[in-house]
């Protein structure tokens, strides 16, 4: 995997992406490290992917550090975050990517809790470690991101709306962000193939990524939207703090 963020362009930061055992975080996380940024890989139970992914890091000349929790539970925040500012001093990057809300077993809030109170209570622990100049980046989709303008299949229902909710709390923040010189970046994408939610959705309803890319043109990997997330995390805010990552024709009408 090739990074899209030049050799040594991050030597001397640092980095966190929650959700970073797999998929967009995990590609995100190694686009950094490439680039030069010591980063902290955050997993909630897929510690042997975070391992190995540190391990890998590190032979590639590196420096990372694995930092499991889970992050709707608050003194597990504090554990992750205590643990990031002993190894690094501060934080230069912070990349909110995990989410869910498709799985099994959990409870019935459990998608709001984990993708909007989570998010925030995430951002307010990373906080003492942001400092002028650092960005935070946050991740979600079209399916989401426009809910309130486009429906979307009732399986994704509740993640798009408690997605969107926690955009929209996270937004709230900006003017006090920006006070303090922090950037804040929305990553919007549409179905990403190869993710876990696009996994449980295909199961939820057979043939919805087939119908998706037939009406996009075509859908992203995950390789090539966490290229975006990474590039979201150096690159220019946006004036509306906002990165759109392909066609968004169908969800604006």
């Amino acid at each position: 995997m090739t990074s899209p963020l030049p050799v040594g362009s991050l030597t001397g930061k640092t980095a966190l992406v929650t959700g970073s055992s797999r998929g967009i975080g995990a590609d995100t996380v190694s686009n950094l490290a490439a680039a030069g940024a010591r980063v902290a890989i955050n997993y909630r139970n897929k510690e042997a992917r975070a391992r190995k992914l540190a391990d890998s890091i590190v032979a590639d000349g590196g420096e990372a550090i694995i930092v499991g929790g889970d992050l709707t539970d608050p003194a597990s925040v504090a554990d992750i975050f205590g643990t990031v500012a002993d190894a690094f001093g501060s934080l230069d990057i912070l990349v909110l990517n995990a989410s869910g809300g498709m799985e099994s077993g959990m409870a019935e809030d459990y998608a709001m809790v984990l993708n909007r109170d989570a998010q925030l209570n995430v951002l307010d622990a990373a906080l003492p470690l942001l400092h002028e100049g650092s960005r935070v980046v946050f991740v979600t989709s079209h399916q989401a991101h426009f809910i309130r303008e486009v429906e979307t299949m009732p399986e994704y229902l509740p993640v798009a709306l408690s997605k969107r909710a926690g955009e929209d709390a996270l937004r709230e923040r900006i003017p006090a962000l920006a006070e303090r010189g922090i950037g804040f970046v929305v990553v919007s994408g549409d179905m990403i193939e190869g993710t876990i939610t696009a996994t449980l959705l295909e199961r939820a309803n057979p043939g919805a990524i087939g119908a998706r890319k037939e009406s996009a043109g075509r859908l992203y990997n995950v390789n090539e939207f966490a290229a975006e997330v990474s590039l979201a995390a150096v690159e220019p805010v946006p004036a509306d703090n906002t990165r759109y990552v392909g066609d968004v024709t169908d969800f604006r009408g």
